[in-house]
């Protein structure tokens, strides 16, 4: 592998870190939402604003990923990258579409 298609590699690994720890956070949120007493329960709807925020987060930093993946003499190689990306990114996808619509009935 060329030095410039490893460090695109690289950087993307790095991004998709990136964004299992933001998954990692918007799964804490949703913990504070289950035990609203606890030490940082606070607002319903601040923690709400901050699990969106989390999962945009992460799917942002997915698709810079395979964005910046270079096109030419690694096809096979981003193919599978994007592939498995773009699955982890469409399941965060509906997870937040499925939860702003509960959020959404349990508005004041």
């Amino acid at each position: 592998m060329k030095s410039k298609d490893y460090q695109a590699v690289k950087d993307c690994l790095d991004q998709i870190g990136d964004s299992v720890d933001q998954l990692s956070q918007s799964v804490r949120e949703l913990h504070r939402l289950e035990h609203p007493g606890a030490a940082g329960g606070g607002d319903v709807f601040w923690h709400v604003s901050n699990f969106e925020t989390w999962v945009s987060s992460a799917m942002t930093d997915a698709s810079t990923c395979v964005d910046e993946l270079p096109g030419k003499d690694m096809n096979k190689l981003k193919a599978v990258i994007k592939a498995k990306v773009l699955n982890v990114a469409q399941t965060a996808s509906n997870a937040l579409a499925l939860f702003q619509r509960y959020a959404a009935k349990h508005k004041p």
